[in-house]
């Protein structure tokens, strides 16, 4: 197995911290609870809460001037099972600590449970910062003063705002919204009144009213595309634009000659040019950056890399390509306009070097690409998504490797300088560097496939290796928890079992027995080599995941003995999910089809029986922890309810919980009990905490189950 030792930038300047090393405390004691978790902890410990207390950037947004940078922060509160968040505002040279301008409100989230990025909009003249919060129960749109003298709402509308635009002369802001919270809350009751009709709309298998979070509130869903979108009641209602003088705060409803133009969008490009998967439009002029996929080889969805082009014009026809090394065969990402410039600015990402992102700029007359920056891990706009914040000269980005918590970080556009801005996970940064430094691996199954992962290595115990715990599909970023965010890889490793963070390879293989054949196979090399390089122990491996990596952890439980124990929170194709499904429609079963191959349980039963784990119970010879969201247990019941009965698997359902749990005391109990679980399957470990007897007491009893024993005492 090749082994990389940790380092920075290869090629590139080393990071230069500001020299004001003073002034960092006044930071974190400035930013109050926000930054609490960041410092608490001992140098030498990482429990899950000080994992899932990280602090999260927002998309940095920079000034029009290019002088100042704009971001929000948040964090999880256990104490309010909430978030904290803030707008901060900064010099780009670094010279002064962040300095506070408002609440960042309730981070708002998708369907699936993901934080939404909420970018921020600097007026012209760089006075005032304009963004999106939920506040008091209300999306409006705010603006505060950047030099934090004053915060204050500009729409107070009955209905939540959906987007808005700041006219290019600052003076007008134009909104717009649906329907009102009034009606939709009434819409809500009368269906609680009368009965909700089923159909193919409404989400089977989940509560029916109010039960899910969405924008703030407790509101009854409907689906909105395929998978895990929903949408509250209402959601089709059409925009309604309005306008807000700038100068004395009056608003009225807009005229259609006032609302503002539609951006560029793929519909409008010429029918024999490729449809691009990103299109961006340089602002104040007319070209526009896409990138399309290449052709997909033979069994794949998409392609493995893209094509980044310039287009003169939305009704032009002759596309120009980048044909620079650094855009061939790449799997390129996040364009941008370089501000008073003809280059585009765009990130690689590189699945030899563990997901690893660097950032190159693009001459669209001359074609020259020029590399700017490479990073271990992730460059962008935070935990949430989105782009950089670009100025003519540099950048404000933020910077997450899998061993070093989010940070903001200055990036010079043409010597690639960098700077390091705010980092207020500075405390777990140190405490992970001495406790829980990532490895990047790389190795090959016995195919020739290539994978890469994250490891985070394990003392041994009286000279003997330690046990392994594996999750599987992306490592890119932060490690944190994996997809997912449930499994605390450091503090397993803390705690003496090594954590590996393996890469599913790219691209999406239409075949779900060779796609989750692909996952196991990794899995499988992965181990059989840390064990013959004596760093783990090939007996005592556990295995979790989220969604995909749920499907090949549970596959990995059937097609091979190798694991001890497994922990899964998401479900897998099951009966269940094909009936609660069926009203859906034609486009449901399309995918379903193409996803893995399945008709209706009575048309393709050898498929189902190949695949679903429903038809394969017997195999599964692990103990497994389901910790499933509330809208998603009832699709596993297949398999979870046989495997409890068999005193094989222990089930626990977290209420309101989308596709990815966001609550943080559920957060923090699905640390704890991952933990605990994989401590007591691998290593024999029991926390003495009084109110988790009953937990170990039902462990010890499936562990004798299993090995065909009496249940016997637990191990301290």
């Amino acid at each position: 197995m090749e082994t990389l030792d940790r380092q920075g930038s290869v090629g590139v300047p080393a990071v230069r911290r500001t020299g004001r090393a003073a002034w960092w405390m006044h930071v974190l004691l400035a930013c109050g609870v926000l930054m609490q978790g960041g410092i608490a902890a001992h140098a030498q410990s990482i429990p899950p809460r000080q994992l899932l207390e990280v602090v999260d950037f927002g998309p940095p947004v920079v000034s029009p001037d290019g002088r100042q940078v704009a971001f929000r922060v948040e964090q999880a509160s256990i104490e309010r099972n909430s978030y904290d968040s803030a707008w901060y505002v900064q010099a780009m040279d670094g010279g002064q600590p962040p300095r506070r301008v408002a609440d960042g409100g309730v981070p708002l989230r998708d369907a699936a449970g993901v934080a939404a990025p909420v970018a921020a909009s600097w007026s012209p003249d760089g006075r005032w910062l304009y963004y999106t919060a939920l506040l008091d129960g209300r999306v409006d749109v705010w603006r505060a003063a950047a030099d934090g003298s004053r915060a204050e709402p500009l729409t107070r509308d009955a209905a939540d705002v959906r987007g808005y635009v700041l006219d290019a002369d600052g003076r007008r802001l134009l909104y717009r919204v649906g329907a009102t919270r009034e009606a939709v809350a009434e819409a809500e009751q009368l269906e609680y009144d009368r009965g909700i009709r089923i159909d193919g709309d409404v989400p089977i298998g989940q509560g029916l009213f109010r039960a899910i979070n969405i924008e703030g509130r407790w509101a009854t869903q409907r689906y909105a595309g395929m998978w895990f979108g929903r949408a509250p009641l209402l959601a089709d209602a059409p925009d309604r634009w309005k306008v807000v003088d700038l100068a004395s705060l009056q608003v009225r409803d807009a005229r259609a000659a006032e609302r503002p133009p539609v951006p560029p969008a793929i519909a409008d490009l010429d029918a024999a040019l490729p449809r691009p998967w990103a299109l961006v439009a340089e602002p104040d002029g007319g070209r526009l950056a896409m990138l399309t996929r290449s052709a997909p080889p033979p069994g794949f969805r998409h392609g493995l890399d893209s094509t980044l082009t310039m287009l003169p014009g939305t009704k032009a026809r002759q596309p120009v390509p980048c044909t620079a090394s650094a855009c061939v065969g790449k799997a390129l990402g996040a364009p941008q306009w370089r501000p008073q410039s003809d280059e585009v600015v765009f990130t690689v990402t590189d699945p030899l070097q563990g997901l690893a992102q660097s950032i190159h700029r693009w001459h669209v007359r001359t074609g020259v690409v020029h590399p700017v920056v490479t990073v271990r891990g992730t460059i962008g706009g935070g935990r949430a998504g989105g782009p950089c914040g670009i100025s003519a000269h540099a950048m404000a980005c933020v910077i997450a490797e899998p061993d070093r918590p989010p940070r903001l970080e200055r990036i010079d556009l043409q010597s690639g300088r960098r700077e390091v801005l705010f980092d207020p996970n500075a405390a777990l940064a140190h405490a992970l560097s001495a406790v829980a430094p990532a490895e990047l691996l790389r190795w090959e199954s016995a195919d020739g496939q290539t994978y890469t992962g994250q490891f985070l290595p394990a003392h041994a115990i009286d000279g003997a290796p330690p046990p392994l715990f594996v999750t599987y599909y992306n490592c890119g970023g932060f490690l944190r928890g994996g997809v997912g965010d449930e499994w605390p890889l450091a503090s397993l490793a803390e705690q003496g079992i090594a954590a590996l963070c393996i890469n599913d390879p790219p691209g999406y293989v239409f075949d779900a027995v060779q796609r989750y054949g692909r996952g196991v196979a990794g899995v499988t090399a992965a181990v059989a080599q840390l064990a013959s390089a004596g760093r783990i122990d090939p007996a005592r491996v556990g295995m979790g995941g989220l969604s995909f990596g749920s499907e090949v952890a549970l596959w990995a439980a059937i097609q091979t003995d190798g694991l001890a124990a497994v922990s899964v929170t998401s479900p897998t194709v099951e009966p269940n999910y094909y009936l609660f499904n069926t009203l859906r429609g034609d486009a449901f079963f399309e995918e379903v089809q193409n996803a893995w191959g399945l008709g209706a349980p009575d048309e393709t039963p050898e498929r189902w029986r190949l695949l679903s784990p429903a038809y394969q119970v017997e195999r599964i010879q692990a103990p497994v922890l389901f910790q499933m969201p509330e809208q998603e247990y009832l699709y596993a019941l297949g398999v979870s309810l046989p495997l409890i009965r068999q005193g094989r698997a222990d089930l626990y359902v977290f209420p309101n919980e989308t596709h990815q749990k966001f609550q943080p005391r559920h957060k923090l109990a699905a640390y704890e009990r991952n933990l605990d679980w994989f401590r007591f399957w691998l290593q024999g470990h029991e926390d003495a905490h009084p109110s988790k007897v009953g937990q170990y007491a039902r462990w010890r009893e499936m562990r004798a189950g299993l090995a065909g024993a009496e249940p016997e005492g637990g191990t301290r």
